[in-house]
């Protein structure tokens, strides 16, 4: 049971994070892919891929913010997904574990994460991994 090198996404590995995305249910090309990961990094927000040599096995999408209640800026994963025949090896944990490093250097006071509602077993993932669920998320898409 090996995990997976945790390292910064590149646009190279667009192709590679059409599938790993759409196991979250979001349909997305490679060019768009490639187009985020660019707008991203020129904000200075890297995202994290766990390879396993050549082959991006998970990816866990990362945002920072500041919050007026807040004494510290937030880290969130926005995304988090591993192929599913890689799913028990380690690499959630491991994509967490550097996510926390990151925002921890960034002098973020607190990380979380949003999960769809139909996603139980993740939910029970982020438990294990020790987050508490603190609140209800709401959206509306605007035109």
């Amino acid at each position: 049971m090996t995990a997976a090198a945790v390292r910064s996404a590149t646009e190279a590995d667009a192709p590679a994070l059409v599938g790993l995305l759409a196991l979250l249910g979001h349909r997305m090309t490679a060019p768009e892919i490639a187009a985020r990961i660019r707008t991203l990094q020129e904000a200075g927000i890297p995202q994290l891929v766990a390879a396993d040599g050549d082959q991006v096995v998970g990816i866990c999408g990362l945002h920072q913010m500041t919050a007026i209640h807040r004494p510290k800026p937030v880290g969130r994963i926005t995304i988090l997904a591993v192929r599913e025949d890689c799913q028990g090896r380690g690499i959630g944990k491991a994509l967490v574990a550097a996510a926390a490093d990151h925002f921890r250097g960034q002098g973020c006071g607190l990380l979380e994460v949003t999960s769809n509602d139909r996603l139980g077993d993740a939910h029970a993932f982020y438990v294990r991994a020790g987050f508490a669920r603190t609140s209800k998320r709401f959206a509306l898409t605007l035109d």
